[in-house]
C-alpha cells in the first residue's frame, strides 16, 4: 500500500471530474449492477497514469457529447480488494494499471489497458474514449 497522503492528489485529479471512488468489493458489485453505461477507471501512481490516463480521461469527459451514466474509480495499490473485484468482471483481460473499462448493463464493452495507454498522448486517449462513449452511451 502507498502512503495515503502521497496518492491523495492522484485521487483528487479524478474525483474532481465527478468520478466516485469504489473502496470495497461491495461498492464495485453495486456499481457494476447499475443500468446504463458505467466507466471504471483503475487509477495508479505510475507515470502513464499521470502522463496519459488521467489527463486523457479528463479531456474525454470535458469534450464528449455522450458520456457514461456512471463514473467510478478504484485505486490499484490502495484498495486491493476493490480493484481485484472490478477486474474480475473484465475477463479475459489481465490486470493492468492504469486500466479503463466501459461497461453497459453489467457487460464489458470497451477496455483500455496499460499497453493501450503507455506512451500515448492524452488527446489520443481522449479520442479513443470519446469514440467508445459515442458508440455505447
Amino acid at each position: 500500500m502507498y502512503d495515503p497522503e502521497m496518492v491523495q492528489p492522484f485521487r483528487d485529479e479524478v474525483t474532481r471530474l465527478g468520478v466516485k471512488e469504489l473502496r470495497t468489493p461491495a461498492d464495485v458489485d453495486a456499481a457494476v449492477k447499475l443500468p446504463g453505461t458505467t466507466l471504471i477507471f483503475v487509477n495508479s501512481v505510475c507515470g502513464c497514469a499521470a502522463g496519459g490516463a488521467r489527463p486523457g480521461l479528463r479531456m474525454a469527459l470535458q469534450m464528449a457529447t455522450k458520456k457514461p451514466t456512471n463514473l467510478y474509480t478504484v485505486f490499484a495499490g490502495m484498495e486491493g480488494e476493490a480493484t481485484q473485484k472490478a477486474r474480475s468482471y473484465w475477463a479475459p483481460y489481465r490486470p493492468s494499471s492504469p486500466q479503463i473499462a466501459l461497461m453497459k448493463d453489467g457487460k464489458l464493452v470497451t477496455m483500455m489497458q496499460r499497453h493501450d495507454i503507455e506512451g500515448q498522448d492524452p488527446a489520443n486517449i481522449a479520442k479513443v474514449l470519446t469514440a467508445a462513449f459515442e458508440q455505447h452511451c
